[in-house]
Parts: C-alpha cells; structure tokens; sequence
C-alpha cells in the first residue's frame, strides 16, 4: 500500500511547530522545556503536537537534525567542482557563516547546558553536523589529492586542521560575548587567510 505525500498543510503546521518549539527551547533551555510550554506558545492544545511529534526529546532531536543537516548540506555543495584554493575558500565561508549565525549559537548553548545530562543529544548534534561537515571535507581532500592537485598524508587530519585555521581564535571569543558576529568581510578575510596557510602547507608546487 502506497502511503500518501503530506498535505501542504499538514507540513506548513509541522514548520509552525518547529519555528515556536525552537523559540522556545532557546529561550528557557531544553530541561525546563516542555510539551505544554510549547503547546501554549502556539497557541493549541498538546494534543496537536503530539500528532506531529510523540515527545520533547523527538521534537528537539528534529530541530538538530534540520538546523545542523542544512548546514553540513549547504558546506557540501562547494566542494563539488573548483579548484582546492576556490573550493576551500567556498566551504570556509559557509562553514564561519554558519557558525556565527544567531540561530546555531543558540543551539550550540543550549547543547552545551544539556550535554552532561543528556549525552546522546550532544552525540546527534557531532553527528549530524560537525562529524557529515568533517567527512565530506575530507573526501574531497582524498580527491584532489588522487588527482595531484594537493598531498597529505592524512585527509582526515587535514580537514580537522583546516576547520581549525578557518574559526581561528575569533570563535571562541565570540562564543564568550567578547567580540560580535565577524562581518561577511570580516570573514572572507579569515577563510583566505586560512586558505593561504593551508595551501602553503599541502598545496603542490608548480
């Protein structure tokens, strides 16, 4: 028996849900969150959530999976032709502007306060975003690297470094509320200068 498509409404009521829940658990935090709180921030009974998501920990996990899936999704999708130094550069700047934006901050501190209690939460979120972002960075690098466009001898380890060069020390500042989110100069500037240095490292000489 073939199961039918979702009904435009039906999905634009699930996004409904996802865009209130997640004011929601950014605003108090993901253990004083609840079914109830959400359900009165939408303005419904809990019975309607429950037609959508069976409980809290389902609703957040859906919220993980679409924040930090799209993310890893829209890095991805530049590796796929270019240059190393064009398609790093790409990867880079969606990488930094993913990370400054208000919305995956305020995930990545929620995550944070849950993670000693909930471990699995933090483990999805590795998985879901930094662990995809991570392995398709560095299947492009074994790419490029069968192609002899760059030579390493350990991808993984490559694309762990060039992550690092990318956030550089401004994120972690930014993550302490020393510093604001850096401009879309601000960070072309960084990923180029990460670039460079990564090139000058791996790059092959012509």
């Amino acid at each position: 028996m073939v199961k039918s498509a979702p009904s435009p409404k039906r999905d634009q009521r699930r996004e409904a849900i996802m865009s209130v829940a997640r004011e929601v658990f950014f605003e108090n935090g993901y253990a004083a969150t609840s079914m109830s709180s959400i359900a009165a921030r939408l303005g419904g009974s809990k019975g309607t959530l429950y037609n959508y998501f069976r409980n809290k920990e389902e609703l957040f996990e859906a919220q993980v999976r679409d924040m930090c899936g799209h993310g890893a999704d829209r890095m991805l999708e530049t590796t796929i032709e270019g240059a190393p130094a064009e398609s790093l550069t790409a990867f880079g700047e969606q990488y930094l502007q993913h990370l400054f934006s208000e919305q995956t901050v305020k995930l990545f501190r929620v995550l944070v306060a849950e993670a000693h209690r909930s471990p699995e939460l933090g483990r999805l979120f590795y998985e879901v975003g930094p662990a995809r972002g991570l392995k398709g960075l560095e299947m492009y690098l074994e790419g490029a690297k069968g192609k002899r466009l760059v030579d390493m001898p350990n991808c993984a380890l490559a694309a762990e470094q060039f992550l690092s060069l990318c956030k550089g020390p401004t994120h972690l500042r930014f993550l302490l509320n020393l510093i604001p989110p850096l401009t879309p100069a601000e960070i072309r500037a960084q990923v180029a200068q990460a670039v460079n240095a990564f090139m000058g490292l791996y790059g092959i000489k012509r």
